[in-house]
């Protein structure tokens, strides 16, 4: 399928899905609260199902908050205990789908449109609470359902992006990110963050790719809750914006960074802009990023990603240069030296921004490449060099 037709397919999709939830009835199962359930048939397709955790206060007298979530392993449960504990807190249900996963899109959207329309017929959603979340393949799904239709207030996308790993500048929700340092599309979640200038936030954790961690995925739906004050579609609760502007200046105090100092500071200005006087660190953040030293390490910073994507696309024209036999045997030379050199960096005892990149790399070399090139003698070096592990 064309990618306007999967577009296409997706908007009915999405639309059918919303319409469902819109059209909320109370539950019609004495299904347990407060614990994850790992298997509700969906009741007008058994073959589909999703993992379930209702927060243990649930009633259908109230529209709550929904989490739909996407695995590229179809690990449902995985996806709802990622969020269970935030989910518990602010009372949001979490569905996370059994059948989406990598593969033909049909699957995920077959997927998409069945919980959506068993979750309309179970439980009271309210409309303008409506989320999604994925990782990896997962997170392409989350993304494109919120691309096709604006009552998704927001996506979580982990350690992947837009569908078509194209940067935006604008999307009608708010997206926060999440990418370890070692994870094969770092950059690509560095590259969506710089984009936007759309509410967003991407958090960054020592790891490959991988779901985020507990206080990762905690602050994700605290940043929510954060967005959905800010566009009225949840009323102020002007106790909790306190608590979460002092854990973020907590953080700011205890930044040992210049730079981690900024992009916290310029975090928080957005972020409490209109909820609170944030003007003292609006001023802090520029002063801070007008010194010589730190200026020359944030543009090191930008320097650094533009050349890990420079690095890659020439790995990628080496590849490609491989299918022509008066440059395959250049071009192997080249990507042998560049897979040992990568290596030994990413062998380095001592943790540094320069391991991390090695690794990025390698992994990202490694990750598809028998997709993007069937040579055997390049998929060799791959096993001899590349990084096991996500």
């Amino acid at each position: 399928m064309t990618p306007l037709g999967r577009r296409a397919a997706l908007a009915a999709t999405v639309l059918a899905l919303c319409t469902a939830l819109a059209s909320a009835r109370p539950d019609p199962q004495d299904l347990p609260r407060g614990v994850v359930i790992d298997d509700v048939k969906c009741a007008a397709d058994a073959t589909q199902s999703y993992a379930l955790y209702l927060p243990s206060g649930y009633t259908p007298q109230k529209a709550w908050s929904l989490l739909i979530a996407f695995h590229p392993a179809a690990r449902g449960r995985a996806m709802v205990e990622t969020y269970q504990a935030a989910a518990e807190q602010y009372g949001y249900i979490v569905a996370g789908s059994n059948n989406s996963r990598n593969g033909p899109w049909p699957v995920s959207s077959a997927a998409a449109q069945a919980i959506g329309a068993d979750l309309g017929q179970r439980f009271s959603i309210d409309p303008q609470r409506m989320y999604a979340t994925g990782m990896s393949g997962g997170a392409r799904v989350a993304m494109m359902v919120a691309l096709s239709n604006t009552r998704i207030a927001g996506v979580i996308a982990s350690s992947a992006g837009y569908p078509d790993s194209q940067p935006r500048s604008n999307v009608p929700f708010a997206v926060f990110g999440t990418t370890g340092t070692e994870d094969f599309n770092y950059l690509e979640m560095r590259q969506l963050d710089r984009a936007l200038k759309t509410p967003h936030h991407l958090a960054v954790f020592n790891g490959g790719h991988t779901l985020p961690p507990d206080n990762v995925a905690f602050e994700a739906i605290d940043w929510m809750e954060l967005q959905a004050m800010k566009s009225g579609r949840r009323a102020r609760d002007e106790a909790l914006i306190d608590r979460l502007l002092q854990k973020r200046r907590a953080a700011v105090d205890a930044s040992t960074s210049p730079t981690e100092t900024v992009h916290l500071l310029d975090a928080l200005v957005a972020d409490f802009s209109g909820l609170r006087d944030v003007s003292s660190e609006a001023a802090r953040a520029k002063d801070l990023a007008k010194q010589p030293d730190v200026k020359k390490a944030l543009a090191r910073e930008r320097a650094s990603d533009d050349a890990e994507a420079r690095m890659l696309g020439d790995v990628f024209e080496l590849e490609a240069a491989l299918a022509g036999a008066d440059r395959h045997a250049s071009a192997l030379m080249s990507l042998r030296g560049r897979l040992a050199s990568l290596a030994q960096k990413a062998r380095d005892e001592r943790d540094s921004p320069e391991r991390s990149q090695a690794r990025r790399v390698l992994r990202s070399m490694t990750s598809g490449a028998a997709t993007r090139t069937h040579d055997r003698e390049y998929l060799a070096l791959l096993d001899e060099y590349g990084i096991r592990g996500r």
